[in-house]
């Protein structure tokens, strides 16, 4: 492994897990595609600034883009609160209008400035490595991973600090206001911290990436676990073995680092969705599936139990009228009288069905719950 690959690696995990901190609190309040918001109205705000200082390396890009991503959740609230606009069409209206006029602008005025369209969509991780801080001969490292370090430190003291007002605020902002802390500045303090997020993610990996990597690792370990604090180290960790993995792939595939990532965040999403041990589709049928056998076998056990030792017996304990009282077809009894008989609930006796001294206790069970 070279030192430009591990300067990568180590900068596309930084990004991970900076992103994946205020990521958390989004995917938790159902508003994911601010995310979406800020990473591309904030190219607005960036040529903007760079009209008025023309300078690309000036920290007034950083400031009028931050600027631009409160902009945005601020009139996103703005609709939201007018009760006209729902707050997904309120994202859907501004940020494809302030990056319309972000593109047209540079596409008019800045042809002959690197500030290309493509780049800032899908950015190039490979290239910011040779961005470096070099001190009295020494090579401290690529700019934009300590940048992305100076970000995730903030992120982290944060969460750290506000973790108790961050968790009530986002479950019940109700109770929050009523502890005595405002839930609408913990919002637009969360807001600021997605804003300067997206912006020193931006120059390295692009608007499509910060979204991956802010949506997709908190959205696949929120399937895997309830716990907030288990949530916010799983997104860190599924963020950054992502951002590993996809490199690799990238590499091995010689295609774009980003957009390598970006497709295995969703790739293990998908899986994630289909096979997690509790939220999981597959494991959701199967326990739908589960249930209803049970259901079934607990109505052949009420049934028998009714019928024990009346006139009837050995007419309503038949399995054929077990089929027939019940509406079932015959491959369906036949698998509920096995399940049934296998785990010592039911025994046949000549042609009759009885209780087992465990099916009688589940029957009455039944009947009391």
């Amino acid at each position: 492994m070279t030192e430009l690959q591990l300067d990568i690696q180590i900068l596309a995990i930084v990004v991970a897990a900076a992103c994946a901190l205020p990521g958390v609190f989004l995917v938790l309040r159902k508003m994911s595609m601010m995310s979406d918001a800020i990473s591309h109205a904030i190219l607005f705000g960036i040529v903007i600034a760079f009209f008025i200082v023309e300078d690309l390396s000036s920290p007034f890009l950083v400031a009028g883009a931050a600027l631009t991503g409160l902009f945005t959740v601020w009139v996103v609230e703005l609709f939201n609160k007018s009760q006209r606009v729902h707050e997904d069409a309120a994202i859907g209206l501004v940020f494809p209008l302030l990056f319309s006029i972000g593109v047209i602008l540079i596409s008019r005025y800045a042809g002959q400035v690197h500030l290309d369209v493509d780049a800032v969509l899908l950015g190039e991780i490979a290239f910011a490595p040779f961005q470096r801080i070099i001190i009295g001969g020494w090579d401290l490292g690529p700019v934009a991973t300590w940048e992305m370090l100076g970000i995730l430190a903030l992120n982290a003291l944060f969460v750290v600090l506000f973790y108790k007002e961050l968790k009530i605020a986002t479950f019940d902002p109700a109770l929050a206001a009523t502890l005595g802390f405002s839930p609408v500045i913990l919002h637009y303090a969360l807001m600021t911290m997605v804003s300067f997020t997206a912006v020193g993610a931006f120059s390295a990996v692009g608007s499509i990436l910060v979204v991956a990597l802010m949506v997709g690792p908190p959205a696949t370990a929120f399937l895997l676990t309830q716990r907030l604090s288990t949530m916010i180290l799983l997104s860190v960790g599924i963020g950054s073995g992502n951002s590993i993995l996809g490199y690799w792939f990238a590499h091995w595939l010689d295609v774009s680092i980003a957009g390598a990532i970006a497709t295995l965040i969703g790739l293990v999403f998908f899986v994630t969705f289909l096979f997690s041990p509790q939220e999981g589709l597959v494991f959701q049928m199967w326990r739908r599936r589960h249930q209803r056998q049970e259901f079934f076998i607990d109505m052949v056990l009420v049934h028998l139990l009714h019928h024990r030792n009346t006139p009837e017996e050995p007419e309503e304990c038949h399995p054929g009228h077990i089929a027939q009282h019940l509406n079932w077809d015959t491959d369906t009894v036949e698998k509920i009288l096995h399940k049934a008989t296998h785990r010592h609930l039911i025994q046949i006796q000549g042609d009759l069905l009885r209780l087992t001294p465990d099916g009688e206790a589940r029957a009455r069970q039944r009947l009391v719950e």
